[in-house]
């Protein structure tokens, strides 16, 4: 009896103590290549928890290895996920408040997307994040431009005619108001349509214009700088309720590692833009700047196109716009 007894104590114990180590350990899971600024936002995070000495580890799974690119907001809703990088306009489908975080001339520039993150606007998605057991734990934009095969593209008649990709639907609604052509495909198509003049002029992220080379198919390129319409918030999420069933000091170790990573990943969104513009330079392609006064032709046509259709198709959509457009 005594001998079953301490059996199955030392059972139960070997049962705690693989659970107590399996709780330690965090699964963040992310769509890109080791060395995307995303994932050394996570790295650093994960090194920085790793250096503090509290009993917790954050594995990553980068490259889609673990879920497909646009399938990772349900599976942190429920915990099935403790983590991820994650363009939060992917899971418009399930709450439509956050394709406001993919949404033409809503940011000018990194300098103001860093106070749109602590905004109330941004408390207000963060509020719908809680809704579905989400937390941020680090906040960042990354931007992008314009590339024309033919012409530089700085204002809205520039796109006149023209056969374009864009980089999300809000974008497409305010291309077509312009007057183009619009032509749905990925990032990575990019190359292609415009060396068989299937695309006359392209939107999408600083780094995807570098990494898909595109330079060698456009004559001009309008990068991010001052003034520019492609903002995408990417954070750093976490599912809530595992996060607060971490110890203080475990919370203490993430939330500091947190804001040292968004710190980086803010300066480096920076260094993308000036760094694209420098190998689309180096490689003899005309480099345009967009002024203050086409950002607000850009901005007055989106409130007529993709602002009119966010406000249309989301509950209480148009006191949301107004707090982000509030935000100077």
């Amino acid at each position: 009896m005594t001998l079953k007894f301490t059996a199955t104590v030392a059972a139960a114990a070997m049962f705690a103590g693989t659970f107590s180590a399996s709780a330690t350990e965090l699964r963040l899971s992310h769509q890109w290549s080791t060395a995307d600024v995303r994932h050394q936002v996570a790295q650093m995070v994960a090194d920085d928890v790793a250096a503090a000495g509290v009993d917790l580890e954050i594995k990553i799974f980068p490259s889609k290895s673990l879920f497909k690119p646009r399938e990772q907001y349900k599976p942190l809703s429920r915990g099935q996920l403790d983590m991820t990088v994650f363009p939060l306009s992917y899971a418009g489908g399930q709450q439509p408040a956050y394709n406001l975080t993919l949404m033409p001339g809503l940011v000018k520039n990194h300098d103001h997307a860093a106070r749109l993150n602590e905004s109330e606007f941004m408390g207000e998605i963060e509020e719908i994040m809680a809704g579905d057991d989400v937390m941020v734990l680090v906040h960042g934009y990354l931007a992008g431009g314009f590339v024309g095969k033919d012409k530089c593209i700085t204002a809205p008649e520039d796109v006149q005619g023209l056969q374009t990709r864009a980089a999300g639907k809000a974008f497409e609604q305010m291309l077509a108001g312009a007057g183009a052509s619009i032509a749905s495909m990925a990032s990575s198509e990019i190359y292609n349509a415009m060396q068989t003049g299937v695309l006359t002029a392209a939107n999408t992220s600083s780094s995807s214009f570098v990494s898909y080379r595109i330079y060698e198919q456009v004559a001009c390129y309008t990068p991010a700088s001052d003034f520019a319409l492609w903002f995408m918030y990417q954070p750093l999420m976490m599912n809530k309720s595992t996060f607060e069933g971490l110890t203080e000091e475990q919370q203490a170790a993430l939330l500091a590692a947190a804001e040292k990573a968004e710190a980086f990943y803010l300066a480096e969104a920076k260094k993308q833009d000036a760094a694209s513009a420098q190998v689309f330079a180096d490689n003899g392609v005309e480099i345009a700047q967009m002024s203050q006064e086409e950002f607000d032709a850009w901005r007055a046509l989106a409130q007529e196109t993709s602002y009119k259709a966010f406000v249309e198709d989301t509950p209480g959509g148009q006191a949301l716009l107004d707090l982000a457009l509030s935000v100077e």
